[in-house]
């Protein structure tokens, strides 16, 4: 793993997109030779600025918009087919805003002949890195090869990463017992020796330990693990692995002494007025190009109720601290959708209206909330707010969940981006551990990566009830 800003990224995946910058940068410079030869001048499209600064721009647009699709996830698991599906709706939504580009800047424009060759010269190369990289971004002889310490409860949660983006570049040796152990793991993963753990390491090959025990338990081989530290091992702790490997914590493996030395968390003044400037100009701008989408959706929501019920639905919500504030949204359910109390939104909810069902699924019902952005009740990016009556029940049955409320809640989210819609307590329990990743690992660079994959979401109809 590779740590940018607080925000772990797969070493496979970082070599991927450096890969694919330098096969787009040299895909436009390729594209034009092919299409002028050594003739340069006789395009005037290609005497105006360097070619190098036309591929950076072409470069910049593509890498966004394959971030946008969703082509730099982690848990990336689509068949290969899948995955070329996904890259052609990325050239084509790219095209308009390359025209645009263009449009505003014609010094970067290239010619139509070059700029198609570039684009097929581009897709091909893309296709091919992304052939070999699903063929080979697991290959054992290019991972670490991970020993985990402990075969008991804690070490069986390791189990639960099923999805092999989760052990992408990692070789699970197994699990070695100790002594006092309770084992749970799966009896064929079972390590046993009497040898010192190095001396195990040395025979397994192991380049980095797990530790899947409680540091404060009887005969804890403190000293064994310091030679194993000693040696260039490299030891990690069982939540950090799983926050690396998932990028969510996993909060069966937290303990309140754990959380206090735990590294993240940091909400300086700094961070804080970086994040409120960040919002003020994104609402702002967002507000200004939205509106007229907004007023048509304000006749449209109230033609459909022949004008008798409000467009703009309200309701309290609860904010940072734990303080509450109302929410504006677009109405999309009846009017008296929640006559017999709160209740969480279903899949193929009855009190969805039409307009509503449409709204749902593009996200344009949140809207609205771009004001409680502006006034200073959310972020653009946090924890989704939840209602009061939810956030007191949640509260008493999952571990951490107030922890949420230290932060804004947000339009989109880290949670948002990685789980569909939830409406049951385990959903709330899983989105809660992508939530605390973010409160511990914020920072701007992981802002602007949620809202460019939030546009995967809406685009993808991921999530939407």
């Amino acid at each position: 793993m590779v740590r940018i800003f607080n925000h772990y990224i797969p070493k496979a995946l970082l070599l991927l997109g450096l890969i694919e910058v330098l096969a787009l940068f040299f895909s436009l410079q390729l594209g034009v030779e092919l299409r002028f030869g050594g003739d340069v001048i006789s395009s005037t499209h290609l005497t105006n600025i360097p070619l190098e600064y036309k591929a950076g721009v072409f470069t910049v647009v593509l890498m966004l918009m394959l971030m946008a699709m969703g082509l730099y996830q982690r848990h990336q698991r689509d068949s290969f087919r899948m995955l070329m599906l996904r890259m052609a709706w990325t050239y084509v939504l790219s095209l308009p805003l390359l025209l645009t580009v263009f449009y505003l800047f014609p010094e970067v424009y290239v010619g139509r002949g070059a700029f198609a060759l570039t684009i097929a010269v581009s897709f091909v190369l893309l296709g091919i890195i992304r052939f070999f990289y699903q063929q080979f971004a697991s290959a054992s002889i290019l991972s670490r090869r991970v020993l985990v310490v402990g075969s008991g409860k804690l070490a069986q949660a390791l189990e639960r990463l099923r999805r092999r983006s989760d052990w992408h570049g990692t070789t699970l040796i197994g699990f070695l017992h100790l002594r006092g152990d309770h084992d749970e793991v799966e009896a064929e993963r079972l390590i046993r020796s009497e040898k010192p753990i190095a001396e195990v390491c040395a025979d397994y090959g192991a380049d980095e330990i797990v530790i899947a025990v409680e540091d404060n338990r009887k005969n804890f081989p403190t000293e064994e693990i310091i030679d194993c530290k000693l040696r260039g091992i490299q030891i990690t702790e069982l939540a950090s692995f799983f926050e690396q490997r998932t990028g969510k914590i996993h909060i069966d493996a937290w303990s309140p002494g754990r959380m206090l030395f735990l590294d993240g968390f940091d909400n300086n003044i700094f961070r804080v007025m970086t994040k409120r400037l960040f919002d003020i100009v994104m609402a702002s701008i967002a507000l200004i190009l939205a509106l007229p989408v907004m007023m048509l959706l304000v006749v449209i929501v109230r033609h459909e109720s022949r004008w008798r019920d409000p467009s703009i639905y309200k309701q309290v919500r609860t904010g940072q601290h734990g303080q509450p504030f109302t929410l504006y949204k677009f109405r999309s359910m009846v009017v008296d959708a929640e006559k017999n109390g709160a209740v969480w939104a279903s899949k193929n909810d009855p009190r969805v209206t039409r307009v509503g069902a449409f709204m749902r699924k593009t996200r344009l019902d949140e809207l609205p909330q771009l004001w409680n952005v502006l006034k200073g009740d959310m972020s653009f990016v946090g924890p989704r707010p939840e209602r009061p009556e939810f956030v007191e029940q949640l509260s008493h049955k999952i571990p951490y969940y107030a922890m949420r409320h230290r932060v804004k809640p947000g339009i989109t989210g880290w949670a948002q981006v990685n789980y569909p819609y939830g409406d049951s307590e385990a959903d709330t329990r899983e989105k809660l551990q992508y939530d605390l990743y973010y409160i511990k690992n914020y920072s701007l660079f992981l802002d602007l990566t949620i809202l460019v994959q939030t546009a995967e979401v809406v685009l993808w109809r991921k999530g939407s009830r």
